[in-house]
């Protein structure tokens, strides 16, 4: 019910929203002569949400709201960049955004060695869990920001996938995992977003 409220108002001001359990993030589309009517438009739907949260005995925590502005290198000086009071909240304009704390593959490559080390010390059923659980809802968790992810980034991270399952079935390390990833019923990167 509350969600569906808060859908309604960010859509009806033509914006596009993206929830999370406890993370909206607003999206607005605009030509460059247009720039200042985004920001108002934002600044109303930001207000009405403030508005709306307090009716419904939520907290907006303005200190983390973030303001960031997407385009060209050589548009980007065209674009203000003061911070937008809103209310008696001030949001600040920033250059990039941590989108959901999403894990890199670094970090997941970092708990497969840890998980590395516990080999002889677990069943594969207890591996296949601690790998289930520590980096396949890593790479799970973020998905719905990643559809459009160049080819690249996609590689890297089908590269942590193959990685989990060389692990979990003490494969060699230039096994193909072609095999394997049916066999533990797992998607590659690309259906694993798209699903």
């Amino acid at each position: 019910m509350y969600m569906a409220d808060l859908l309604g108002l960010i859509e009806g001001m033509d914006l596009h929203p993206h929830l999370y359990s406890d993370d909206t993030q607003i999206y607005g589309f605009c030509a460059p002569d247009e720039v200042s009517a985004l920001q108002q438009c934002i600044s109303t739907c930001f207000a009405q949400i403030s508005e709306w949260m307090k009716v419904n005995r939520l907290q907006l925590n303005a200190a983390k709201s973030e303001q960031l502005w997407c385009t060209s290198p050589r548009q980007q000086d065209r674009l203000p960049n003061i911070p937008r009071h809103v209310g008696c909240d001030i949001v600040q304009p920033v250059r990039c955004v941590r989108n959901l704390g999403i894990l890199t593959v670094l970090s997941c490559f970092a708990a497969l060695r840890r998980l590395r080390s516990t080999l002889r010390s677990v069943s594969q059923a207890v591996l296949l869990s601690l790998v289930t659980s520590l980096i396949m809802t890593r790479l799970d968790y973020g998905s719905a920001v990643l559809p459009g992810l160049t080819s690249h980034l996609l590689s890297c991270l089908q590269s942590v996938l193959n990685a989990a399952a060389h692990l979990v079935c003490h494969a060699r390390k230039y096994y193909h995992v072609t095999h394997l990833l049916p066999d533990l019923h797992w998607l590659l990167v690309l259906e694993r977003i798209q699903f």
